[in-house]
């Protein structure tokens, strides 16, 4: 099979591989597109030390099954399918309290971070376990069906808020998990909606997706104009889908007394956070790691077009053109959400 490998920093090759084996519990998926994430891009600097070659890379997936292991009985080959990026164990203390997303044993699909080496979809076949799996519709299309894990980060980043109708809310980053948790939060009752980012694409493409009000993250001023569209008390909730001090910071600033604020972002590992401003006002901070078993109900809100995800996928591109495309993207594309390859 073709497989797109990350074979050194700024280095990846277009090599043939044997297809991967499946376990009894396994599905083999035949891709048939498969997004490129901006943690992949990051990743293949080299600098994050989460994507140590040689690795295929590619977590946002969708396909039809190939095969399935003895113990399978819920998918038969020729099903349509799509996955999380996220493989759990079923049998750790998170796991048995429902918390799959901190297994104990996790590995992500595509990462290679020195403990484990989980090879992804970007090739032509990949091997996950049937757990992790969800039958995609005929109505979605396989790219659709790709940013089904990108949709479930920004609608588990809504669960964990605590949002009450008519909520004023703040995203910061117009990116692909800030765009779907915008819909997300309206889904959820939030009343108005403010997001900064620093692309007019994207913040026009967050209009279009129902944004109340968007603003330039390099405005002048752009914190007084963030406050000025919150109201005098700050957003209710605030959303950071960046994860660098500067916007940790800003996210920290425009949360309310008693308010939420949910950290997605992570690009950088540490920050410092103004401790005394949480403490006083009691802002609640929450973690979202991923996804927690909002895969299936995230197909189900793209095929009944309450969550839209067409939007996102800025081009359509080759596996051949691998190198290329992730040297372009790395070098930045103005207004780029996704890049999907598709597969004959």
């Amino acid at each position: 099979m073709r497989a797109l490998v990350h074979t050194a920093p700024y280095v990846m090759e277009l090599q043939e591989w044997p297809i991967p084996e499946y376990g009894p519990d396994d599905l083999l998926v035949r891709v048939k597109a498969c997004a490129i994430c901006g943690s992949d891009i990051k990743g293949y600097s080299g600098k994050t030390g989460r994507r140590q070659p040689p690795i295929v890379m590619g977590h946002e997936a969708a396909g039809i099954v190939e095969a399935v292991g003895e113990n399978v009985t819920t998918f038969a080959p020729g099903d349509r399918v799509t996955f999380d990026s996220t493989i759990y164990c079923l049998h750790c203390a998170y796991c048995l309290t429902g918390h799959y997303n901190l297994c104990e044993n996790r590995q992500v699909l595509g990462v290679s971070e020195g403990t484990y080496r989980r090879h992804g979809a970007m090739a032509d076949y990949v091997v996950v376990p049937h757990w992790i799996a969800v039958h995609l519709p005929e109505n979605l299309s396989f790219a659709q069906g790709a940013l089904v894990e990108t949709t479930s980060i920004g609608v588990h980043a809504a669960n964990r808020l605590p949002l009450q109708l008519n909520d004023t809310v703040a995203i910061i980053g117009a990116g692909a998990v800030g765009l779907v948790a915008l819909q997300a939060i309206r889904l959820k009752g939030a009343g108005k909606v403010i997001i900064t980012d620093l692309s007019p694409a994207r913040l026009e493409l967050a209009r279009r997706l129902g944004a109340d009000v968007t603003i330039r993250a390099d405005e002048p001023n752009v914190l007084s104009r963030l406050r000025e569209a919150t109201g005098p008390r700050g957003a209710d909730a605030v959303i950071e889908a960046v994860g660098i001090p500067s916007t940790v910071e800003m996210a920290l600033a425009l949360t309310r007394g008693a308010g939420a604020l949910a950290l997605i972002g992570n690009v950088t590992p540490r920050v410092e956070v103004d401790l005394q401003s949480i403490v006083s006002r009691e802002i609640t901070i929450y973690g979202v790691c991923a996804s927690n078993g909002e895969i299936p109900d995230c197909v189900d809100l793209i095929a009944a077009g309450r969550i839209v995800v067409d939007p996102l996928i800025s081009e359509y591109v080759r596996l051949e053109d691998g190198q290329a495309v992730f040297d372009r993207l790395y070098r930045g594309v103005e207004g780029n959400i996704r890049s999907v390859f598709l597969f004959d």
